[in-house]
């Protein structure tokens, strides 16, 4: 079975691939989940960040915006003692504050998808080279939640952010899940 260039055949990586990567995800719940994980993914593989995202689940009270925003500086300490994350003081410090600015929010998942017009942008990518790391609709969303208080929101992680919750659907052209919404 064909699949997009990037997915590698670690089971993990295949399962993220064939059943959430470019799904339409509108949960908020799990758009939260999925930006905090995007921040903490700057600079690694996607993989490193899919191994580590059960635990991630039972250190950050199951991405509980309310319980994050309210991290204290020993909750700071126990998650950078913890070996099973990625133990980034600054990564850490923006889960706080993204939980903090994510509350602030309205309707985060409706301010969300707005940046593709509310539905999600199927792109036809025949080779890895047509992918972009960044679009226009990628800086916009950066720009506007640095505006709202993220931060570990760049427009290549807002990009990635978008192709994970299939606000665009990037899977290319040669892979069995394209067309996006042919195949469940």
């Amino acid at each position: 079975m064909q699949r997009c260039f990037w997915c590698t055949d670690d089971p993990l990586y295949i399962h993220y691939h064939d059943h959430e990567w470019g799904v339409p995800q509108r949960d908020a719940q799990a758009l939260f989940e999925l930006l905090l994980l995007e921040g903490f993914q700057a600079g690694l593989s996607w993989i490193t960040v899919l191994k580590k995202r059960e635990r991630y689940r039972e250190v950050l009270w199951g991405f509980d915006a309310q319980r994050i925003a309210a991290m204290t500086a020993d909750d700071e300490a126990r998650l950078l003692a913890d070996p099973g994350i990625i133990r980034n003081k600054l990564k850490v410090r923006a889960a706080r504050q993204n939980a903090q600015a994510w509350l602030k929010l309205e309707d985060p998942a409706t301010w969300l998808w707005s940046f593709v017009g509310g539905a999600p942008k199927i792109n036809h990518f025949a080779e890895r080279s047509d992918v972009p790391a960044i679009t226009p609709e990628a800086e916009a969303m950066s720009k506007a939640l640095k505006k709202s208080g993220f931060t570990f929101v760049g427009p290549t992680i807002c990009y990635a952010f978008m192709q994970a919750t299939g606000m665009v659907m990037d899977h290319t052209t040669d892979c069995f899940r394209y067309p996006p919404l042919a195949k469940g």
